[in-house]
């Protein structure tokens, strides 16, 4: 579905257009259909492919983003599930820019990211893909052909620009990879200088007050978020998504923020038991969930205006381990010329400065107070940190960079 402004129209469609028969390999919500949203940046240089994906209705977009390359040609940053829609989309622009020519695989850990690059891969069978170094993949670590990816055109992303043709019109750098014992984190930045446009993955995101249009599409998710109670029938207003997403964000950043209490199970159960939807899709009526009257000005701190920021839980868990490592990576994307950031995730094309996207890793600088996130929403997350560091699970955090 290409999209325009707004919330996008039904449209008659067949289901078997946006089926994605692999989902068991990593079972979330939407499961086995995929609606795809293409959204042009750029004027005939740069678009958006965008998709949803979540746990307990706790649903977020997951973007892929395609690049045309001179003289013709097409990139394709973080492919997302390559359905029949999807796929159509990207072949309109085939036809009309040229084919598809590299495939990037830009993170290690991402399975949600990883999943979809082989089958994606094998629609375009003259590209090349490219892959982020130390890939590995848990709970058994297995080659990268056992995970779909075609072992004759897949190649390790050098750390050398000047390795391959894309030098000709990008730069990138390579976050990590960052050593977490049980595996490792890296993400590749792409910055495609024509368009004066960077491309991230899971290093920062900004978050939008309203539901992106994907989200939208189906409003379940949305309503079940914004409903207080089990007890709860909410009605299908513009009001009640906007609650029901901010409530989602916090949901999908924090966890279990400081706003959101769990109720006593025995009163779980006694509500869902009369509550008026008991349906499967409703979760047989279980909703342990408490949401305290605040929990709005909650939303507006993490949003802080649309800023751009660093999730909390690389925060917590991940960049921590590498401070001076990644804050080098920060001052290196930041010194390139980029007008618009691109993240995998929540809002897209964020208009953004190299300065405004090196403030956003200040928090791993001693004495910084440059949009840093509510202290008190970190609980959840530091001591699930303390936990797998306890055990040995996690090396732990290093000290904040002077």
């Amino acid at each position: 579905m290409a999209e325009g402004e707004g919330i996008p129209t039904s449209v008659q469609i067949n289901d078997r257009d946006y089926s994605w028969p692999f989902w068991p390999i990593v079972p979330i919500y939407p499961y086995g259909k995929r609606r795809t949203i293409r959204k042009e940046i750029v004027k005939d240089t740069i678009w958006t492919f965008d998709q949803i994906q979540g746990i307990f209705y706790v649903v977020v977009p997951i973007r892929m983003t395609v690049i045309k390359l001179e003289p013709e040609g097409l990139l394709i940053y973080a492919p997302v599930a390559p359905t029949p829609e999807c796929i159509r989309l990207v072949n309109e622009l085939v036809a009309e820019h040229g084919e598809v020519k590299y495939i990037l695989l830009t993170t290690v850990s991402g399975i949600e990211h990883k999943v979809f690059v082989g089958p994606f891969a094998r629609c375009f069978p003259q590209a090349q893909v490219f892959v982020a170094p130390q890939q590995w993949s848990f709970p058994l670590n297995l080659p990268l052909s056992w995970l779909g990816l075609p072992a004759k055109r897949t190649s390790v992303l050098p750390c050398d620009s000047s390795e391959t043709t894309l030098a000709d019109q990008f730069d990138w750098a390579i976050l990590g990879p960052i050593d977490l014992r049980l595996g490792w984190f890296a993400e590749v930045a792409l910055f495609h200088r024509r368009s004066r446009t960077l491309m991230l993955t899971d290093a920062v995101v900004s978050i939008p007050e309203n539901p992106p249009a994907i989200v939208q599409i189906d409003s379940y998710p949305l309503l079940f978020h914004a409903k207080d109670n089990a007890l709860d029938m909410v009605a299908d207003t513009h009001e009640n998504r906007r609650k029901g997403w901010q409530r989602i964000a916090l949901f999908a950043m924090y966890f279990r923020p400081s706003v959101l209490e769990v109720p006593p199970w025995s009163g779980v159960f006694t509500n869902a038991i009369i509550a008026p939807e008991r349906s499967r899709k409703a979760y047989f009526g279980l909703f342990p969930f408490k949401w305290k009257t605040n929990w709005e000005h909650c939303f507006e701190a993490l949003r802080g205006g649309g800023r751009l920021f660093v999730a909390p839980i690389l925060q917590t868990l991940i960049l921590n381990r590498a401070p001076r490592e990644t804050l080098d990576w920060a001052s290196r994307v930041a010194s390139w010329d980029f007008a618009r950031i691109i993240p995998c995730h929540f809002d897209g094309a964020i208009d953004c400065s190299p300065r405004e996207f090196r403030q956003a890793f200040s928090f791993l600088e001693k004495h910084s107070t440059i949009n840093l996130l509510p202290d008190q929403d970190f609980k959840l997350l530091r001591d699930i940190d303390a936990g797998l560091n306890k055990i040995g699970i996690v090396p732990p955090a290093k000290d904040q960079v002077p």
